[in-house]
């Protein structure tokens, strides 16, 4: 087995050449060493590789032999360096990541903005998936990790929290529970929400508060996305409960965002990886960033 491409170089300076003094001075090697590199990699393949005269040296059959497989080992491992000093440098690389559609809609966009002025030579590729299906992506290594909410444990997976989310009511202005500041969770299960899917953090979120004051919802809808939910909220048909965050995504002054007590609903954000994975130098510095914008709102 060859172990150190020294000896490829060696061996094709000297065939090129034809003279291991000329060969050493273009390495800048000693001749003495150049000469161990050779008898070294002579070993290794169980062959002589140069006849070796009084006044010049040759290319025996099998030094002919293994010069040119040996030319396209050595064009490939210089290559493949190259590549890989290339993604570790950051001037090139594949981020790929599953998130939250409201972290898709808010904090990623600033995210994504800085990251690619800083690595413009860096793809990003984004799903914005609901919480049980980033936790899927991610199982199943479709992505790098993923941004959003573990609802239950995996073994398989490890996460670490990036912040916590306080769930809003999003109530029309003309709702009269627009003039409080904030609604008990047992009141504003009285009036018609409006949810988000049954596979949403928010939504499980919601549904773990109903079955400690084991109080059955009003649901007049349900919907996939944010901006749908908001906008039925804005039509009058429900109150619908959010994301504080959501409220970046409401520039009408139709609704108020109103907190909720009683208890305080929240979600953790969280960073969720394969434990049997490293993340690359470019996804590294992704979630560097990502954590700088959700610790800066």
């Amino acid at each position: 087995m060859i172990e150190n491409m020294r000896h490829i170089r060696a061996f094709l300076a000297v065939a090129r050449i034809g003279n291991f003094t000329r060969a050493a001075a273009e390495l800048h090697v000693s001749q003495s060493a150049l000469t161990v590199q050779i008898r070294q990699l002579e070993d290794s393949l169980g062959a002589a590789l140069f006849d070796r005269g009084k006044r010049h040296i040759a290319l025996t059959q099998a030094g002919k032999e293994v010069r040119a497989p040996l030319e396209k080992i050595l064009v490939d491992t210089e290559a493949v360096i190259g590549r890989t000093r290339e993604l570790t440098s950051l001037r090139r690389g594949l981020v790929t990541m599953a998130v939250l559609p409201s972290l898709a809609a808010q904090m990623l966009p600033r995210a994504l903005e800085k990251f690619t002025r800083l690595y413009p030579g860096i793809e990003v590729r984004i799903r914005d998936i609901v919480a049980e299906k980033i936790v899927e992506a991610v199982r199943k290594d479709e992505v790098d990790f993923g941004l959003g909410s573990m609802l239950r444990p995996d073994r398989e997976l490890k996460s670490r929290l990036i912040r916590v989310d306080k769930l809003c009511a999003f109530v029309p202005m003309r709702h009269p529970l627009a003039r409080q500041a904030s609604v008990s969770f047992a009141e504003l299960l009285t009036h018609s929400l409006i949810l988000t899917g049954k596979d949403s953090s928010v939504r499980a979120i919601f549904e773990d508060g109903v079955k400690r004051l084991k109080i059955a919802p009003a649901i007049a809808y349900e919907t996939n996305y944010m901006s749908t939910a908001l906008g039925l909220a804005r039509a009058g048909l429900g109150i619908a409960i959010l994301p504080e965050a959501a409220a970046e995504l409401d520039k009408s002054a139709e609704l108020r965002c109103t907190a909720i007590r009683n208890p305080v609903l929240s979600r953790r954000i969280e960073l969720i990886e394969r434990k049997d994975r490293a993340l690359s130098p470019s996804a590294l510095k992704m979630v560097e960033i990502l954590k700088q914008m959700a610790v800066s709102g």
